[in-house]
């Protein structure tokens, strides 16, 4: 077999294998002499068929199976041997005249490939001594906690039927058709919704009008809606809504005691204390990381600067630019709304792939260099939370992940990483800073990180898909919660 570097440009290879044919046939007499016991023809003792004859009716099929297994198996012993890593799948080229793949498969000619590809660009690991970051620290008062669990238990409270008007506070069970210029729309239908007046949860100026009604009343209420509205086709336009009234109820007494800690499934009303704690402080804890995570990679951003594969940096383009024009077209908006054009968004955004495929590599090699490893349990966990996300689909989602190639990566992708980060905590100057929660959660687009992903003269990217309290409903008058701000500043 001879293996020729026909181009080496850059990150750019390209290699052409040459099988002489006498080695081809080598190897389909080989297999054919293999399957000469196992094959059983009308007219032939078992293990008496002539090779000639075998090669006559089964030569070109092996030789096929020959060419598929040299096409699957060789590129990554080719890489092997020349020590070089490709950074996708490379691709494989072969003839598509058909007289000359037959000769081929007849052995009469030589089987030739083409492999292109680009490689992983070397990586040498520098010190991490120079890298210092702070890591901002939230005390978590008393008033805050209590201040949960006051919203835990006013969501969990009781309500009475009672016979009076509807008023600030009051749960309201009723039916609702919306409306646009007469004409019913997508959503905007419920029946027994209930809805406490003065939760804000629906769009402004619905629930005011509901104050004053009684059970079995009937009314026509009138509503715009903000022109911010996720739905584009209701963003801004005036609404009706055709109101049933079919119960009224008013609130019980909210108290904090064992007895609230026992309808949510806690033992008491001081452990329920300590269990709301930590979820604040988890929730903060993970903001500070995301916050020194984005320090670490802008650092590791000055100090690795390489070619990065155009390839991986297209795909990673992609990824981005799909998403971008999701959110666009949900939003109703356009690059001009966002102060910007669209050359200038795709010039920002492929900057934006470049970075993140270029530290996507340094932490790869970073954590392959430390030994790092993702562990079944960890992968197994890490699934186990995809089924926990969407119930309902579980069987769905398990068909996905053992059926799609390389569906697992997704999975070990982002464990990976925040682990390599953790090996870099543990090496690198970390300081704690106390600040209030405001300060934390403050928008550090105004820290001037110009690196991070969230800073570019572009649309404004989503973390996911807009996430509500009350579910995917699209046109319902709930109102929506609006898509997170924050992207996780992540490298792979």
């Amino acid at each position: 077999m001879q293996v020729i570097e026909t181009l080496a440009e850059g990150l750019k290879r390209e290699i052409k294998v040459v099988i002489p044919a006498k080695d081809m046939e080598a190897r389909m007499n080989e297999r054919l002499a293999e399957a000469k016991d196992k094959i059983r023809i009308n007219g032939f003792r078992p293990g008496k068929v002539p090779v000639s004859h075998l090669k006559k009716m089964y030569g070109k099929s092996i030789m096929a199976e020959l060419v598929n297994e040299i096409v699957r198996d060789q590129p990554t012993s080719i890489l092997s041997e020349r020590g070089e890593k490709s950074a996708t799948q490379p691709d494989v080229k072969m003839t598509e005249d058909e007289a000359e793949a037959d000769k081929i498969l007849s052995a009469q000619a030589d089987f030739e490939f083409t492999l292109s590809y680009e490689v992983i660009p070397p990586i040498e690991i520098q010190s991490t001594a120079g890298i210092k970051v702070t890591r901002e620290v939230v005390e978590i008062a008393d008033e805050e906690v209590n201040e949960q669990i006051l919203k835990i238990a006013e969501s969990a409270r009781s309500y009475e039927e009672k016979n009076g008007e509807a008023a600030d506070g009051d749960r309201v069970t009723m039916d609702y058709l919306g409306k646009v210029d007469g004409v019913p729309f997508d959503g905007g239908k419920d029946e027994d919704a209930q809805l406490v007046l003065g939760s804000n949860r629906f769009i402004p100026g619905f629930e005011e009008q509901l104050v004053g009604l009684k059970a079995g009343d009937e009314k026509v209420i009138t509503v715009t809606f903000p022109t911010e509205y996720p739905a584009a086709n209701l963003a801004g336009k005036e609404a009706t809504f055709d109101i049933t009234v079919k119960e009224v109820a008013a609130p019980g007494a909210v108290e904090i005691n064992d007895d609230l800690a026992s309808k949510l499934g806690i033992e008491s009303a001081d452990r329920l204390k300590e269990v709301v704690r930590g979820q604040i402080e988890s929730q903060y804890s993970s903001v500070a990381r995301q916050k020194v995570k984005r320090q670490i990679l802008d650092q590791l951003d000055e100090v690795y600067q390489f070619e990065t594969p155009g390839r991986l940096v297209d795909a990673e383009f992609d990824n981005i630019w799909r998403q971008i024009n999701t959110d666009l077209a949900q939003s109703g908006k356009t690059f001009e709304d966002e102060d910007t054009t669209e050359e200038k968004a795709r010039e920002e955004y492929r900057k934006l792939a470049e970075r993140r495929v270029r530290l996507g590599l340094v932490l790869s090699e970073i954590g392959e260099k430390a030994g790092i490893q993702v562990s079944d349990e960890e992968m197994q966990r890490a699934l186990y939370e995809q089924l926990r996300q969407f119930p309902g689909q579980e069987k769905e989602i398990l068909d996905f992940f053992r059926k799609t190639p390389g569906a697992s990566a997704s999975l070990r992708a982002p464990l990976f990483e925040e682990k390599v980060v953790d090996h870099l905590l543990s090496e690198i100057d970390v300081t704690d800073k106390k600040v209030t929660k405001e300060e934390l959660l403050a928008d550090d687009e105004a820290e001037g990180s110009e690196k991070a992903d969230e800073k570019k003269a572009a649309p404004k990217k989503k973390a996911a898909k807009a996430e509500t309290a009350e579910g995917e409903e699209a046109a319902a008058p709930k109102k929506k919660a609006a898509s997170k701000k924050k992207a996780d500043d992540s490298a792979e």
